[in-house]
């Protein structure tokens, strides 16, 4: 299951940023083989990421074209080729189940966990669909072209139905939400309170396009020791009750609230 709190994006065509990439800690690391490549370095991106996953695919991501395009489709051919697949393959512009049929037919048994992107309304429509796919461990918003589709900026207020509608499409699934990136680099206050605006909404993931996000991130979507601890202390009183409805530092404590605690722990791996 997708577990990450952040998501950093690297260009295939920066096998020199490959490594620098991982360094910033994000909790997974995607060569970005689609908007961040121009169409002449397509094949050599696809065969530095390859070739770098291949040495240690754990924590690596693989964004690949979409596969209704040329480029996609040679993406697809080139992985099933390979000995060593990506623990995560990201699909974009992905408007139907269908295409992610396509990826897991041709990909067979070795199909790594797929991240589609929703990015368009016709995919939005879809959504709960989508997300549902048997391969999908969790479902992106793809702010960037969205909006383009809608015409409008790429900011919070006019995405926000969207962003309700992904999460309640994910939380319908039991699956992760991974929020947009946010484009303004040089506005780290900016950035904070998207993430926790994010996060309130329901998305357990942010997407980030600069090292220099992830720590904003990592903090605003893991679960801090706070957290945890109240979790745990939670969890212990609520079975010395019995399992039964309970007071807990002066509110209900019950199933629902219970099912939650234990999602802390879960996304805080214990």
């Amino acid at each position: 299951m997708f577990s990450a709190a952040s998501l950093l994006f690297v260009p295939g065509s920066r096998p020199d940023r490959f490594a620098k990439a991982k360094a910033a800690g994000a909790r997974l690391t995607v060569i970005d083989l689609e908007d961040a490549v121009a169409t002449e370095d397509k094949e050599s991106a696809r065969e530095a990421a390859l070739a770098h996953v291949s040495d240690a695919p754990e924590g690596w991501g693989i964004r690949i074209n979409a596969v209704t395009t040329l480029a996609g489709v040679r993406d697809l051919a080139a992985m099933g080729d390979t000995a060593v697949l990506p623990s995560v393959l990201m699909v974009p512009m992905v408007e139907s189940a269908v295409e992610l049929d396509v990826v897991a037919g041709v990909l067979g048994e070795r199909c790594p966990d797929l991240v589609p992107l929703v990015e368009t309304p016709r995919g939005l429509r879809h959504a709960l669909e989508i997300v549902s796919h048997a391969k999908v461990s969790a479902l992106m918003l793809g702010g960037a072209d969205f909006s383009s589709e809608l015409g409008v900026d790429l900011a919070w207020d006019p995405l926000l139905g969207a962003r309700h509608a992904m999460v309640l499409a994910c939380a319908e699934a039991g699956k992760p939400a991974i929020d947009v990136p946010y484009i303004h680099l040089d506005d780290e206050e900016g950035f904070a309170v998207e993430c926790a605006r994010a996060a309130a909404l329901g998305f357990l993931c942010k997407a980030v396009i600069h090292p220099g996000q992830v720590p904003h991130a990592n903090a605003a979507f893991a679960p801090s020791e706070q957290e945890i601890a109240e979790a745990r202390e939670a969890l212990d009183a609520y079975k010395a009750g019995g399992e039964r409805a309970i007071r807990f530092k002066g509110k209900m404590l019950e199933a629902p609230f219970v099912k939650k605690y234990r999602a802390v722990l879960a996304r805080a791996g214990n």
